[in-house]
């Protein structure tokens, strides 16, 4: 019985050494790689007229009109693009031309690239606590997030939909307070992405109007008071 099983057992070894599926440890691998031999007509280079083929009906469809233009003629023409775009920033200033932002730091705190470099100084309005004497953006760090957006409780600083953004030398790719306000001259239509949406603008700017009014009168009855008391 016990033999039985041994010639069995060698019997299934052999099987599995000469199955099929696992080569024969005698067969040598082969030691050179052939070549794929190209057809006649690969010979011929004739797979390339397809190709050809479509890029002339694309140049004579475009050269006569029959298909509009994936292009455009930059810069003459520009490709619109959404109010929520975030392109180059913008510093925004009150009705007295004056700059909104009041040197809290939290657009710099939220900025994950560290592209904002702010100096604050003590603004000649005692209703104005700072006002940032340098306020500078690296723009080759920035990754225009939006960020500083979110985070400016003021919306002192939007972005706008201008994408012309070229620089010659590093030093210019620094932009100071002075390049950030003059962006504010654009229309409305070159506005990007801030917290307040068209619709909104003109209710935040009468809240605006009637903030600064009620400065303005209490500005005014001071002074009368002093004007009094000096009588």
């Amino acid at each position: 019985m016990q033999s039985r099983t041994t010639e069995t057992r060698t019997e299934t070894r052999t099987n599995l050494s000469t199955s099929p599926h696992q080569p024969s440890p005698h067969t040598p691998h082969p030691q050179e790689l052939e070549p794929r031999r190209m057809t006649v007509p690969e010979r011929l280079y004739l797979p390339l007229l397809a190709g050809m083929w479509l890029t002339l009906r694309r140049f004579f469809a475009n050269l006569t009109g029959r298909r509009a233009k994936v292009t455009i003629e930059y810069p003459e023409q520009r490709r619109d693009y959404s109010h929520r775009y975030r392109g180059h920033h913008i510093l925004t200033t009150r009705p007295d031309g004056s700059v909104r932002c009041v040197a809290c730091y939290l657009c710099a705190q939220a900025c994950p690239a560290e592209c904002i470099h702010i100096e604050a100084g003590e603004h000649p309005d005692e209703n104005i606590e700072k006002y940032p004497l340098v306020y500078e953006i690296d723009m080759l760090r920035c990754v225009f997030c939006g960020y500083c957006v979110d985070a400016c409780p003021e919306e002192a600083i939007i972005m706008s939909n201008n994408y012309d953004m070229a620089y010659f030398n590093r030093d210019q790719t620094i932009v100071g307070k002075d390049e950030l306000v003059k962006p504010f001259t654009f229309g409305e239509e070159r506005l990007g992405y801030r917290p307040s949406y068209p619709e909104e603008d003109a209710e935040r700017a009468q809240m605006r109007r009637q903030a600064f009014d009620l400065v303005n009168a209490a500005k005014q009855a001071e002074a009368s008071g002093e004007r009094v008391g000096a009588a």
